[in-house]
């Protein structure tokens, strides 16, 4: 009876328009200002300011104060793979609207964070080139960087060891 009462406030937060707008903004990964959070919900900034503690008071966003500013980020990649599957789950019974494209719109397309990887065009094209190239393998539940491959991504600093003692999972599927 809990979990389903959890599930309940869950989804009844994620279920407004202007708290679903909020977490999705801050979907990038990148920590906003409750003003910042505000002009992208179209909403003010006292409406803003409720929204955001209810989100807060259920743990699915925390802030931090910096000088005069608080700012908010999703608490926990829990979260941000939540609402990716809420998204990847509407998008199945929604019919294509029509809608007029932006600058914006076609920046994003081409290269935007997700959460905390790179995503658009530009990173389903890292991850093809990645595959083909044989440095990392895909499957349904994520990938495995290949022992070439870690050759590979060491050439250019990354630091693999300390992912992989950790529990993080290092490379999962994405919406891309």
């Amino acid at each position: 009876m809990v979990a389903a009462a959890n599930l309940v406030e869950v989804a009844a937060l994620v279920g407004d328009t202007a708290r679903a707008t909020v977490l999705a903004a801050l979907m990038s990964g990148q920590a906003l200002t409750g003003s910042e959070l505000a002009y992208l919900a179209r909403v003010s900034r006292p409406t803003a300011s409720e929204h955001l503690a209810k989100l807060t008071d259920a743990r699915l966003i925390a802030s931090i104060k910096q000088g005069r500013f608080r700012y908010y980020r999703i608490t926990s990649p829990l979260v941000a793979s939540m609402l990716e599957s809420i998204i990847a789950v509407a998008a199945i019974e929604v019919p294509a609207r029509h809608r007029p494209r932006s600058a914006h719109d076609e920046a994003l397309r081409f290269a935007r964070t997700c959460y905390d990887h790179l995503a658009g065009r530009l990173g389903v094209a890292i991850a093809d080139a990645l595959v083909a190239n044989g440095h990392v393998v895909l499957g349904e539940d994520g990938g495995e960087v290949t022992d070439g491959g870690r050759r590979f991504l060491a050439a250019f600093g990354a630091d693999l060891t300390s992912r992989q003692k950790g529990k993080r999972i290092f490379c999962k599927p994405c919406l891309d």
